[in-house]
């Protein structure tokens, strides 16, 4: 029956996708994201999916007029040149043979992002990207929670089987960078009820990434939480009810979990703590001993028994994006990689000021501001994990340029107005007439006296 449905969902987007092509990349993002068709146990689970949502999105990228340049950013410029020097590194790398998957991997999740980038031009889609995105991990996340209630958190959560985040360490990291993208879906939602199911799923991500047993987490989910306080509009209430929420969900936790994370102020007296401190220095000399990097995979035995402090702790990754990058591809790589998340947070930096005070473009500075938040969790929580080619935080730098790109065209100026379907209503991209704060809400055309007449919330 599950392999039925996800074929089905698949198919019927997949032909949606040849007239909007633009659906076909969140075909694709849902995908590469909750790996639905893992959780069969049939057909579908090897079936080439995301590869019939990547051709059918590019059969309508082919017909459609409906794209732009994508390259007209300098986040996306530092991704392209980053995509071009891991090639370079793969190709000067120790083991092309042994490499080409994960090089083949790579290059097909960048390939279909700058599609997306190219295809994804309006505020309906640059918020429905944002929808698909975050629900495709919360779902997942809402259910790590119950699981962790259910079983007074005994057992660790883990992520879809096959994907980037299938450990518990990685899906709490993904996890943690979903909490505030699901606060700016519930700060643009209008109705009362998805409100309310959107902060349940946020509490849940949170209870699913205590759940994983992760250190890591633990860290990242402080500085997420940290920031996430600070960009609220109510500080004292916010911190009360995150501070009731922490107490609760560590009140519920087993002595063991308190034991695993006390091992964080004893690091070196715990073996895989040092194991990692271990890999990241084998990552520090093979950067200098190989400047394009080794490739895709620095965890070789004759690298360790040449770099490591102790080529006994052998470790099979370098437990950190930071040092993933550095080993994998040098210093320019990390230095490229870096540089997407610097000029990432610049973007999200300008976006909220040029919305400042601007009732029309408060969706985009919250949308700004909660990528900035998630980005947070991610570099946090990254530096004790190999997330380095994850997909969601490149989808998270995808929102933040193409809402850049949006505000510079003075979209709001030229967009029609959109029909008042359910979701819309309920999402906030449209909103009665009767509840708007001022003419700027819309374009003068469409304004109209009467109450139940619906128009473009921007």
């Amino acid at each position: 029956m599950r392999d039925i449905l996800v074929v089905s969902i698949v198919l019927l987007f997949a032909m949606v996708a040849l007239r909007k092509p633009w659906i076909g990349f969140q075909l694709w993002v849902w995908l590469s994201l909750m790996n639905p068709h893992r959780y069969s146990f049939g057909f579908a689970y090897d079936a080439p999916l995301a590869a019939i949502a990547a051709g059918t999105t590019i059969l309508g990228l082919l017909f459609t007029k409906e794209r732009q340049n994508p390259f007209k950013t300098l986040p996306v410029g530092l991704l392209v040149a980053l995509t071009a020097w891991i090639t370079v590194s793969w190709l000067m790398g120790i083991d092309r043979k042994g490499d080409y998957a994960q090089w083949d991997k790579v290059m097909k999740i960048n390939l279909v992002f700058l599609l997306g980038l190219a295809l994804i031009r309006t505020k309906e889609q640059i918020i429905v990207f944002a929808w698909v995105a975050t629900l495709s991990i919360a779902l997942l996340c809402a259910k790590g929670g119950a699981f962790t209630l259910a079983t007074a958190g005994n057992y660790r959560v883990w992520g879809p089987p096959g994907s980037f985040v299938a450990g518990n360490n990685e899906f709490a990291v993904a996890t943690i960078m979903t909490i505030p993208l699901l606060r700016f879906m519930q700060l643009q939602a209008k109705n009362v009820v998805l409100r309310y199911v959107l902060l349940a799923m946020a509490l849940l991500s949170a209870v699913s990434a205590v759940g994983s047993h992760s250190r890591g987490a633990l860290l990242a989910i402080v500085a997420m939480s940290l920031l996430l306080w600070w960009r609220g509009r109510a500080r004292l209430r916010g911190a009360i009810l995150m501070g009731v929420a922490a107490v609760l969900m560590l009140s519920m936790m087993p002595e063991h979990w308190f034991t695993r994370m006390d091992t964080i102020e004893t690091y070196k007296e715990d073996e895989s703590a040092m194991g990692r401190i271990n890999a990241w220095w084998v990552a520090w000399h093979v950067a200098f001993a190989y400047p394009t990097g080794v490739g895709f995979n620095m965890a070789r035995p004759e690298l360790y028994a040449m770099y490591a402090p102790d080529p006994r702790a052998f470790a099979l990754v370098a437990h950190s994006i930071y040092f993933q990058m550095l080993g994998h591809h040098g210093f320019l790589g990390l230095f490229l990689f870096l540089g997407i998340w610097a000029s990432t947070w610049f973007y999200a930096w300008r976006v909220r000021k040029l919305a400042e005070g601007r009732e029309e473009l408060r969706w985009a500075s919250d949308l700004a501001g909660m990528c900035q938040v998630a980005l947070v969790g991610y570099l946090a929580g990254g530096a004790f994990l190999d997330l380095a080619y994850f997909d969601l935080p490149y989808y998270v730098m995808g929102l933040v340029v193409l809402t850049h790109r949006w505000i510079l065209r003075r979209a709001w100026e030229t967009e029609p107005p959109l029909k008042p379907v359910l979701w819309r209503r309920w999402t906030g991209l449209v909103v009665p007439a009767a509840v708007r704060t001022g003419p700027s809400m819309a374009r003068p055309s469409a304004v109209n006296a009467d109450p139940e007449r619906w128009v473009v919330h921007k």
